[in-house]
């Protein structure tokens, strides 16, 4: 009883210290990390409040007025200047070589030049002499006249410095000055974007012609807009722009728009780099948030290790193609999302902090607040590791317990070392049931007596073996057991079919359906027995499904001449369509192959829909893993209805890719009392 009362009072003391000095820690690092957020964020609103000021100021001066209007001239002087044959082949390499190949490393897509080509001859004659001739947009914003004669080149070499001035010190990504129909008439840089208009060009889809318009029709002289970052195709990176009005009170002569590089945000929010220094420790970073929960700063992990923070971000449930991504455009923005409570909180106005996961997977503390950034609706974060926030409290926590554990072992050192001596036994057969209820079966005591606790011991080491082989056996079969329900049904109904619904059943949206047969298998069949022709399935079939693993196209049921599979179905995806389309093609594909190798004739026959679906297990005795709805329906319809080898689509798949594939018109089909109309894929692929 003393010893239970000693022990008892000490661990009532330690346990009182430990609440004190725990909750006392945690509050200081709530605070610091706070304090950090709101640090950040000041910085941010503050620069942001510098720069309009700034071309407010500029907007209104002089300088401003006269070189829109000096170059608006100029511009509209070049509508008949000649151009050299010469000239033209140097502007069409410099888009096919350069400018292509460029964006192609940056995005992973071909661009369509021909699309993107100068088409106004003022915009040739500009690009011709200041675009095509240079590989380095650093020596084009230094290069002040063509030395052409030309009443522009007299405008830029008066007024190039003083935007260069605007771009370099400040540190914008380019200047542009539009005319009030919509022309790029003035580029620092000189870029692809010089002499376009941003109303009709290729350029023209994108948020700087909604904040040129916005401009344009302002009526306050101090107008500035803000525009969210977002895919500027001549830039390198995602910009946001800031744009105001230039021209004297009561008229507007055009608009100045800089081009706000995504560089000088992440400056603000990596400290430059400079992580530790500014308190954020070995994890902490700080990061700003899009109302689409898409980042709107780089990742500290990815500026500091990207193959660590692809790695990280896929196992916390990032798809590889978004972290791919990032690496291939150098950066997290407008790509990593962040969708957490913090996020969320912060989107809706409130300020707090959080202990969740966060998008690298790890368990972190996170300070959320709103920014105020001219109507942007910004989240910041401040985060960092619990791991390294909380590591003071762990240390106060290790100091306490081992002063207290010390405390014990000295009252306890007598009664322990006399109670050893009698359960000595006990304590053996104690750790070898620890070790079996911790999943170790292997366990084997040494006996060393031949008394009763012999006896026990021996008894002890045939269960551990009873129970080694019992797990071995379960183990293999649940192993059985998974292997076959994933052979049915997708991951997520297996999960929740082993946590015991019965009925399983949802719908999905935006998912595209294809139901394809193959023509002439049956007739193939007469002249052929059942293993061959089994053969034959198999080998068509297999190679379906890895065509379908490629495109992200989902198998949902194989007949031994149908095939049924979907896409955006357990994975959404925006391209669904298209990669239904295109795995129709690749099983055109196929079968054209086989007939090559085995000299049969046998041809696809396909229907493909999209829209809204159901699925789910059917049968309980017998499970089955099936689809169904008005688009799997219309997709067979569509298939069985069409006499011809082919592949046939419904309205709403033509929409979506009449502009990238060739369809004929195939008729109609009746559905649900009305008249469908079918297209034909025309285009063979090679």
């Amino acid at each position: 009883m003393l010893l239970l009362t000693s022990v008892l009072s000490v661990a009532v003391i330690g346990f009182i210290g430990y609440q004190s000095g725990r909750s006392s820690l945690r509050e200081s690092v709530f605070d610091r990390l706070t304090e950090i957020r709101g640090s950040q964020s000041r910085q941010l609103e503050a620069q942001f409040t510098d720069l309009q000021n700034s071309l407010v100021i500029y907007t209104r001066g002089a300088t401003a007025i006269q070189s829109i209007e000096a170059f608006t001239a100029g511009f509209d002087q070049l509508a008949d200047a000649p151009l050299s044959p010469q000239q033209s082949q140097s502007l069409t390499d410099y888009y096919r070589n350069q400018f292509a190949v460029a964006k192609r490393e940056q995005t992973g897509e071909e661009l369509d030049v021909a699309g993107l080509l100068p088409t106004s001859n003022a915009e040739r004659y500009l690009q011709a002499y200041y675009t095509a001739p240079f590989d380095d947009f650093e020596k084009a914003i230094k290069f002040d006249d063509a030395r052409d004669g030309s009443a522009w080149s007299a405008a830029n070499t008066r007024y190039n410095d003083f935007f260069r001035e605007i771009v370099t010190r400040f540190g914008f990504e380019d200047a542009l000055l539009l005319d009030t129909r919509g022309n790029v008439v003035y580029t620092a840089y000189k870029g692809v974007d010089l002499g376009t208009n941003i109303l009709t060009g290729p350029y023209r889809e994108g948020q700087l012609r909604d904040a040129y318009q916005k401009a344009m029709g302002s009526n306050a002289v101090d107008y500035v807009g803000i525009t969210d970052f977002g895919d500027y195709l001549p830039a390198d990176e995602p910009t946001a722009w800031m744009v105001s009005p230039v021209g004297p009170g009561g008229r507007v002569e055009g608009v100045l728009a800089l081009q706000f590089p995504i560089s000088k945000i992440n400056t603000l929010m990596t400290a430059d780099r400079q992580w530790e220094a500014a308190g954020m420790g070995r994890t902490g970073e700080t990061f700003l948030v899009g109302p689409d929960d898409l980042m709107r700063s780089d990742s500290r992990l990815f500026i500091e290790n990207p193959e660590q923070f692809r790695a990280d971000v896929i196992d916390a449930g990032t798809p590889p193609g978004v972290a791919d991504d990032s690496l291939r455009q150098r950066g997290t923005t407008l790509v990593q999302p962040v969708a957490s409570d913090a996020t969320r909180e912060a989107q809706r106005g409130q300020t707090g902090t959080v202990i969740e996961d966060d998008y690298l997977g790890q368990k972190s503390l996170q300070a959320y607040a709103p920014v105020d950034l001219q109507g942007l609706n910004w989240s910041i974060i401040a985060k960092i590791d619990t791991s390294e926030a909380f590591a003071p409290v762990s240390a106060f926590t290790r100091t306490l317990v081992l002063s207290t554990a010390v405390i014990i072992f000295v009252v306890c050192l007598a009664a322990m070392l006399l109670a050893r001596l009698f359960v000595r036994p006990i304590r053996r057969l104690e750790a070898g049931a620890q070790q079996i209820s911790s999943g170790d079966y292997h366990v084997t005591l040494p006996v060393r007596t031949r008394d009763e606790f012999g006896d026990l011991t021996i008894a002890f080491n045939d269960m551990s073996r009873n129970l080694a082989i019992k797990e071995e056996l379960l183990a293999e079969q649940r192993r059985e057991n998974d292997r076959l329900l994933l052979s049915l049904m997708p991951e997520p109904v297996v999960q929740r079919y082993r946590e015991g619904e019965e009925t399983i059943a949802q719908d999905h949206q935006d998912v595209t359906v294809i139901f394809a047969d193959i023509v002439g298998l049956e007739e193939l069949s007469s002249d052929l027995n059942s293993d061959e022709l089994l053969v034959i399935v198999n080998k068509l079939t297999r190679q379906f499904d890895a065509a379908a693993e490629n495109l992200g196209v989902e198998q949902v049921r194989t007949l031994h001449n149908g095939y049924l599979a979907s896409c955006g179905l357990s994975v959404p995806r925006l391209d669904n369509v298209r990669r239904t389309v295109d795995f129709a093609v690749e099983m055109q594909r196929t079968v054209d192959r086989f007939n090559a190798e085995t000299g049969h004739d046998l041809e696809l026959r396909a229907g493909i829909d999209t829209g809204t679906v159901s699925s789910g297990l059917v049968g309980r005795a017998t499970l089955a893993y099936d689809m169904w709805g008005s688009a799997v329906d219309l997709a067979y319809r569509v298939q069985s209805g069409s006499p011809k080898a082919g592949i046939y689509v419904t309205s709403a798949v033509y929409d979506v890719m009449r502009d990238s594939r060739n369809f004929s018109s195939a008729g109609v089909i009746a559905a649900d009392g009305e008249e469908q109309p079918v297209w034909r894929l025309t285009e063979r692929q090679p």
